[in-house]
């Protein structure tokens, strides 16, 4: 018979153990406080670099462990990484981290080229560990709300899809703006966002003509980018990004024979009211508004994931097939 305590224990459910790999911005005052509301996660381990930076985190968010060193990072009793340093960092962590067995959480872009891209994902699916990719905006309830109705085909054929992301973010001493760190420049930081968007809503690209250049910030890397891409189901795509901009602002835009639908700020701070329009043929236009936190959403579908081993909404290779087109329009800009 089983006794009432081995009862309660088996009601507890299992709480999935994190690491975090990278100490900046955005582990800080982001990841790490929505992580803490999680009830089925906790937090075990840091790593850094600097080992006094991962010692503050681990100190600030309750980790009982914080290191320099990644392998003894790896071997501290965690089941789940979030990849969260310079994009230069993460081929070696996602490999080591797969290689130990770890499902992984990586922060894009995953590598700084197709190539390490590819490897990696070969190797988490050689060694049965999931890789999801931190793409914020396909977490949000309007966006999911705007696939839905294109499924069910309220636009009639698609005609075009365009997507734009603004912002300003001057060079000094950020690492996006140094190749050998970060890969690339905007089109890598910004344009891979938006690049899933595209193909999320359009489906896969299959040509490309784009330009680049620096119109504000002169540096080794663009800080502009823009593309014209044709959907392989019909109808065509449009990029615009840039960092060289005061004013913040994005969009996604879908027009369709019967009208349109579109999504304002989906990638603003957590305090941004998203917008989601829908101007129908012969209808009221209707514009619905929504304040919510992605990245609860996001966190909390990863754990579950992970927990479950089941697929995350974004994956590994939806990240190398985006990687392939920003490197196919780097390539055009030459």
């Amino acid at each position: 018979m089983i006794s009432t305590s081995e009862r309660l224990k088996s009601a507890i459910p299992r709480k999935l153990k994190w690491g975090v790999a990278g100490c900046g911005d955005f582990t800080e005052r982001h990841f790490l406080p929505v992580l803490q509301v999680l009830q089925r996660s906790k937090l075990v381990s840091v790593y850094s670099h600097d080992l006094n930076r991962a010692k503050n985190i681990s100190n600030k968010f309750g980790a009982p462990n914080a290191f320099d060193d990644f392998d003894q990072f790896l071997s501290s009793g965690i089941e789940a990484v979030y990849i969260a340093g310079k994009n230069s960092d993460h081929y070696q962590h996602v490999i080591k981290a797969a290689e130990a067995g770890k499902n992984i959480l990586c922060e894009q872009p995953i590598a700084l080229d197709s190539n390490q891209a590819e490897e990696m994902v070969n190797i988490c699916k050689a060694k049965n560990v999931i890789l999801a990719i931190n793409h914020l905006h396909r977490y949000h309830p309007l966006v999911l709300k705007a696939k839905e109705l294109l499924e069910k085909h309220m636009l009639g054929k698609i005609i075009s899809i365009s997507a734009s992301c603004n912002v300003d973010r001057t060079p000094d001493d950020n690492f996006r703006f140094n190749k050998e760190l970060s890969g690339g420049g905007v089109l890598r930081d910004l344009g891979l966002q938006w690049i899933n968007m595209l193909r999320y809503f359009g489906g896969e690209i299959t040509e490309v003509k784009a330009f680049k250049d620096n119109i504000i910030y002169k540096s080794e890397v663009e800080d502009f980018g823009a593309a014209i891409l044709k959907f392989e189901k019909g109808g065509y795509g449009f990029l615009n990004v840039s960092c060289d901009s005061k004013k913040y602002y994005n969009k996604i835009e879908v027009l369709g024979y019967n009208g349109l639908i579109a999504i304002e700020e989906v990638s603003g701070k957590r305090s941004t009211s998203v917008k989601l329009i829908i101007e129908l043929q012969g209808e009221t236009k209707r514009v619905f508004r929504k304040r919510t936190n992605k990245l609860l959403f996001m966190l909390r579908s990863i754990q579950k994931s992970f927990i479950r081993n089941s697929p995350p909404v974004v994956t590994g290779e939806d990240e190398l097939a985006g990687m392939k087109i920003i490197e196919e329009i780097e390539e055009q800009c030459r």
